[in-house]
């Protein structure tokens, strides 16, 4: 991390990123497992469906609140941060319109999107009106894990620029 007698902001945000990065997918995949789970409760027998019900609920605020907010907050903080330092300071913003970068920012709109629609989905699992299924939730889990790929993919190689 350290070139000579300083640190390299960018490498020092760049690690930040991948961290908070690293902590947002693993809720972002987490998340629809434990919505798949609460929706597999009505097969299940009373009690044991209120007391599982409870406590998958408990883990998805949870999740949402100590993990999934704070990790996307961070990494849209260390992204906009890197993208500054990318740019020289705001000096050069060529590199925002290359292939590679537009389709990262696309897949950066579309996980915050997913993240705000697992968000909307926990009001209305709380307040009983969610109409997925198991099913659905198990289709859709790997869907931020398919857009990373791209997103990872189109900046390690940055594609469209050679």
């Amino acid at each position: 991390m350290a070139r000579g007698s300083g640190v390299n902001l960018y490498d020092l945000a760049r690690g930040l990123h991948i961290l908070a990065v690293i902590a947002w997918m693993a809720g972002l995949l987490f998340l629809p497992r434990l919505y798949a789970y609460d929706a597999e409760q009505d097969d299940k027998a009373e009690p044991l469906r209120s007391e599982m019900r409870g406590l998958l609920r408990t883990w998805q605020g949870r999740l949402l609140k100590i993990i999934l907010n704070p990790a996307m907050a961070a990494t849209w903080a260390f992204g906009l941060w890197l993208f500054w330092l990318r740019s020289g300071g705001g000096a050069d913003w060529s590199f925002a319109h290359q292939p590679w970068m537009l389709a990262k920012i696309a897949g950066i709109f579309a996980l915050s999107g997913w993240h705000g629609y697992l968000s909307g989905e926990f009001r209305r699992i709380q307040a009983g009106t969610s109409a997925r299924t198991g099913r659905f939730w198990r289709m859709t889990n790997e869907v931020p894990f398919l857009i990373a790929i791209v997103m990872v993919l189109s900046v390690t190689l940055e594609w469209g620029t050679r």
